[in-house]
């Protein structure tokens, strides 16, 4: 029988340990372990999922999972893996943010079970302490020597900007986080990725000085696509959990595009699948790859679980359309987020039920340039309403091509979309 490291070690989530006796501690007893998010953002991103993942697996192993939201941190900053200073939230700011995170991370983590994960917010132990106390209490048991020859501030000394005392302090904070834990929680592992070890290493020496006790940490690695492009970015943007920042098409389409390279890693660290139901996915898909087989059930799975039947009904459908599938039968709700990112325009409902030309139709909303731009469109079988090829330059548009309540698609060319919403 797999033990979980083993199982984490399979599904390739560890980088490090601290300790290399800490797989065979796991099993002996519960461990109550923590992970940290900032909240820098008011929603989390792809780059967020490894770690949430692996706290799936902790909990599902008998072990007692913390979130903790950094309510304090979040207002100054982690330099790890960052060439520059990041903007300081309001505290208004990073309660918001809080509290939208906290309702997504419950998609991937059971707060119900007999088991149930908890959210902690380190604003609630580091908030009420005074500077004086800070350097009395936690301050003292920090070497400079030591602090200085992490990597995160190593890099950022040699760079230009150079590091602010705020940045220089978050490992001082993150390690009392740590040891607060360890104090008031009996929590001795703490997980993160590689870019953490030397604010976990922090916190362990923390806890060793000043609670004589022994902890642990575990990273994980940094994720990359197999062409070496930052995981979680599309066109160079976060690819959101937060339905409103990333349309449930735009996340369905970020994992459909994934390589062929990265399908197997992928389904084994961000879905619940079994090894062996992963090993008959990638097999069937190297069979006939042309068939996208492996991509198609990482954006099924991935999309059901961060937006739900609903949100994978719609991603789905909108993949259809936006290949020239048919475009009736929706809601003005249902094509607007499926357009959400094409340019759109308001129309008369009065104009649609008399009839309106097709080729003053296309000139007005800017898929034609002009009258004579729209007729050649037409004339060479470039110009579609609802993804239906237009019959000639003399067809009008009328209100039984509506494809929803109000709306109608309009498009030129193979990925040129116009939505027209009649009022």
């Amino acid at each position: 029988m797999s033990t979980l490291f083993d199982r984490l070690k399979e599904r390739g989530f560890i980088e490090a340990v601290t300790d290399e006796k800490l797989p065979d501690y796991l099993e002996e007893k519960p461990f109550t372990v923590y992970v940290g998010f900032d909240p820098t953002a008011d929603s989390l991103h792809l780059g967020h999922l490894l770690p949430i993942m692996a706290m799936h697996w902790f909990q599902q192993a008998g072990h007692r999972v913390l979130l903790l939201v950094g309510g304090a941190t979040g207002m100054v900053g982690d330099p790890s893996g960052r060439s520059d200073e990041r903007n300081l939230l309001t505290k208004e700011e990073i309660d918001e943010n809080v509290r939208k995170v906290k309702l997504q991370i419950g998609k991937f983590i059971d707060f119900d079970s007999d088991n149930p994960a908890e959210i902690v917010n380190n604003i609630d132990w580091i908030g009420p302490m005074t500077f004086i106390d800070w350097l009395r209490d936690v301050g003292k048991h920090f070497n400079i020597n030591h602090m200085l020859a992490k990597d995160s501030v190593k890099s950022r000394l040699a760079s230009e900007t150079g590091i602010s005392y705020t940045e220089f302090s978050y490992q001082t904070m993150q390690a009392y986080d740590f040891k607060y834990l360890c104090e008031h929680e009996d929590c001795l592992l703490q997980c993160g990725g590689s870019d953490q070890w030397g604010n976990i290493t922090a916190g362990i020496d923390l806890v060793r000085k000043s609670l004589q006790k022994q902890a642990y940490g575990i990273t994980f690695p940094l994720l990359a696509t197999s062409s070496g492009e930052k995981f979680g970015k599309s066109a160079g943007n976060a690819v959101w959990l937060d339905p409103e920042l990333t349309s449930p098409y735009k996340f369905y389409q970020y994992w459909i595009n994934s390589s062929d390279d990265d399908v197997e890693r992928f389904l084994n660290y961000f879905t619940f699948m079994d090894m062996s139901d992963i090993a008959a996915v990638v097999d069937e898909h190297a069979a006939e790859p042309h068939r996208r087989l492996g991509q198609n059930r990482l954006a099924a799975e991935m999309t059901r679980l961060v937006h739900g039947e609903e949100g994978l009904k719609i991603a789905e459908l909108a993949s259809n359309i936006l290949f020239g599938g048919d475009i009736e039968g929706l809601s003005d709700a249902e094509l607007s987020d499926i357009f959400a990112d094409v340019p759109s325009s308001e129309m008369a409902m009065a104009d649609l039920e008399q009839g309106m030309s097709v080729i003053d139709v296309f000139s007005a909303c800017g898929l034609a340039k002009s009258k004579g731009d729209a007729r050649r469109l037409i004339q060479g079988g470039g110009a579609r309403v609802n993804n239906q090829k237009i019959a000639g330059i003399e067809a009008e548009i009328t209100k039984d091509m509506l494809a929803s309540e109000s709306c109608i698609v309009l498009r030129s060319g193979k990925k040129n979309y116009h939505l027209i919403k009649f009022k």
